[in-house]
């Protein structure tokens, strides 16, 4: 019985090594190929599995211009100077005086993110930027990334717009130009301002910072 249990156990571990042997061979053969595929623009398919360098180029211009165009969509949130209590009050006077103020925009996006709707104000942010355009190859890429971030519907940002709009949008879409979204922006100006705007001026948000501006401002004062 020791002498069979020997043998069968000397057959399980060659036969494990040629499985072995078998696997790793080809998977040698495979990295000349990898190099020649890999240098190769094979194909031209939108999906991520490819490796072709056409597909590596096309993900690394895309991750460029998305980073470019959102640091310049994120410039008034992150700079935007210190409100006076002057200021603060204005907003409580209209929409326009609010997002006229760039502490007034950073102040209400700040909210929105509490509200989970922060979307709207990164896209009338984005589009107020892409409005100062004129390059028209640079048009036609900050308009895709505009429409891949917000207006897509498989975007977790898309913001929310009724359908006569996206038909507009995918029209210009065509043929962009700097009034592509013009449209869109205006609609999602309205619904904050009619929707959000009010539960800005009520919230902890607004109450609180205009108390702390104006404790400050007397004290220095």
């Amino acid at each position: 019985m020791g002498s069979e249990r020997m043998e069968m156990r000397k057959r399980q571990m060659s036969v494990q090594q040629e499985s072995v042997a078998g696997t790793t061979a080809p998977a040698q053969n495979e990295q000349p190929g990898q190099g020649n595929r890999a240098s190769n623009a094979c194909c031209f398919c939108w999906c991520c599995c490819c490796s072709c360098s056409w597909n590596e180029d096309r993900d690394e211009r895309n991750r460029r211009a998305s980073y470019d165009f959102k640091a310049d969509g994120d410039a008034d949130f992150e700079e935007s100077p210190k409100p006076t209590a002057e200021e603060i009050c204005l907003w409580g006077q209209s929409f326009d005086k609010l997002m006229n103020c760039p502490s007034g925009r950073s102040a209400f996006r700040q909210f929105l993110r509490t509200e989970f709707s922060e979307e709207n104000m990164l896209f009338w942010l984005a589009c107020e930027e892409f409005r100062k355009e004129a390059n028209k190859s640079v048009i036609e890429e900050k308009a895709r990334i505009i429409y891949e971030d917000y207006i897509s519907i498989l975007s977790p940002k898309e913001v929310s717009l009724d359908s006569r709009v996206r038909e507009v949008i995918n029209r210009n879409m065509l043929e962009p130009t700097s009034h592509t979204f013009d449209d869109a922006q205006l609609q999602i100006y309205t619904l904050m301002q009619r929707d959000s705007y009010p539960r800005f001026m009520n919230s902890p948000v607004y109450k609180n910072l205009l108390k702390t501006v104006s404790e400050t401002q007397s004290v220095e004062s």
